[in-house]
């Protein structure tokens, strides 16, 4: 007599007993254990990202767009901190206090040659100089001055935001080739970028290192003219880019395909044309300046961002060996070696 069942379990009473059975068990598991809390998720990972100006730095301009961060909150969220220049950034990593250094070609060599950071890595780009059809920083003197060219600085005092940054390195660079060494034949004193044009206005500097938004700040370009620029001194410069310690990449390495993720698509955000007056209104806004101020970020006038994130790793193997051409650099350093970019493509290629 047929009895309604499945004719094959039927026709294997063991296995319908097993399947029952199973099921019980499952039933018994699922109300013992309704009682218990279920394991807690994961936490999102927290990554510090340094900062020095914007928009060249990328930090503030990622983070001021959180619509566009489809990872935040879940796989990652990301904070950034202000430093005046690179070189600091070298401490902050080395400390433990920063998860993503924005380094300088300039400060990554002394990060790995005088801090002896081994388990550095580049991992993304963040800004390059020099790059056809887009700016360069510039190193200024008054219009009226003494000053006309390189060697005319002998004697002299020439600004830079922090030794050992990249526009420190390159000035120094420039006038080596013109003979001049520098605490020997001219003196340097640092001063944050927002105080440059004081400096030079007043006369307590001879020179200055001017970057964007500075170097485009109309009341400036009235007293000052460039007397050369860091194309000049280095050709196209993998200016800064994005770098992180071994340690942190292995244990996050996931967490930091979707912050990458979410950070190339960001910079295409800002780099397309059709976006250009909101992106123009928070640069203007993050510095605290009118827009019409900032009209030139993201254009031609401004440094070259890679749309897929890639750093020119020949760029700054060249930029390297220039600066231990120029005495200002000991040893070889193999920047292959020193670069992980397998996250940053797996980013870009999400995105397409």
């Amino acid at each position: 007599m047929r009895t309604g069942l499945n004719p094959d379990l039927n026709r294997h009473p063991g296995l319908n007993r097993r399947r029952f059975g199973l099921g019980a068990l499952a039933t018994a598991t699922a109300l013992a254990s309704a009682g218990r809390p279920r394991p807690a998720k994961a936490a999102p990972v927290r990554i510090r990202v340094g900062w020095v100006v914007v928009p060249a730095s990328s930090a503030p301009l990622v983070l001021a767009k959180k619509e566009l961060l489809a990872n935040f909150g879940k796989s990652y969220v990301a904070e950034a901190a202000h430093f005046e220049g690179t070189p600091p950034v070298i401490t902050a990593l080395a400390a433990g206090e920063l998860d993503i250094g924005p380094l300088a070609f300039s400060s990554f060599a002394l990060a790995v040659q005088n801090a002896h950071l081994d388990d550095l890595r580049v991992i993304c780009d963040e800004v390059q100089d020099g790059v056809p059809g887009h700016g360069t920083n510039q190193f200024m003197v008054l219009k009226d001055g003494p000053i006309k060219k390189v060697s005319d600085l002998k004697g002299k005092v020439l600004a830079t935001n922090v030794e050992g940054s990249a526009v420190d390195i390159a000035m120094r660079a420039m006038l080596k080739r013109s003979g001049l060494e520098a605490n020997k034949d001219y003196t340097i004193i640092e001063a944050p970028f927002p105080a440059m044009r004081a400096m030079l206005a007043e006369k307590k500097a001879d020179l200055i290192s001017a970057v964007p938004p500075f170097s485009l700040d109309p009341n400036l370009t009235a007293i000052a003219d460039t007397l050369f620029t860091q194309k000049d001194a280095f050709g196209i410069t993998q200016l800064t880019m994005w770098t992180a310690r071994t340690g942190f990449i292995q244990n996050n390495r996931a967490a930091l395909v979707d912050f990458l993720e979410d950070v190339v698509r960001a910079i295409r955000w800002y780099t397309d044309p059709k976006n250009h007056e909101e992106a123009v209104a928070i640069v203007a806004h993050l510095n605290k300046a009118p827009p019409a101020r900032m009209e030139w970020a993201f254009g031609p006038r401004d440094q070259f961002r890679d749309p897929n994130g890639m750093p020119n790793l020949t760029a700054l193997q060249s930029n390297l060996q220039l600066q231990k051409q120029v005495g200002l650099l000991n040893e070889d350093i193999d920047v292959k070696k020193y670069s992980d970019l397998s996250m940053v493509a797996e980013a870009a290629k999400r995105l397409g």
